[in-house]
């Protein structure tokens, strides 16, 4: 089961990096300038960054996991753009 939220924004690369940095020192993480995964321990986070937008693509096994995962995510990085009021509205699929 996914959970996407699409975040309009001109700097979807510059958080999608910070993100991943932030996490990287708990995670596995991988990514690059245009996109980046972390591996939580109940869900896996897919980020990928255009120059109009950051989309988030959580996946979990379990519908639980998404009301407590999308707003850590989102609580990060709404920490990281405090420049910018960034929203989220988060899909499930």
């Amino acid at each position: 089961m996914d959970s996407v939220a699409t975040i309009p924004t001109a700097n979807g690369s510059k958080y999608l990096q910070q993100l991943c940095k932030h996490w990287s020192h708990k995670f596995e993480v991988s990514f690059d300038p245009a996109a980046g995964t972390i591996p939580f321990p109940t869900s896996v986070l897919h980020l990928a960054a255009s120059p109009e937008a950051l989309t988030l693509t959580l996946t979990a096994p379990d519908p639980a996991v998404f009301d407590r995962m999308e707003g850590v995510v989102i609580e990060h990085l709404q920490r990281f753009a405090f420049r910018e009021e960034l929203k989220a509205d988060w899909v499930r699929a």
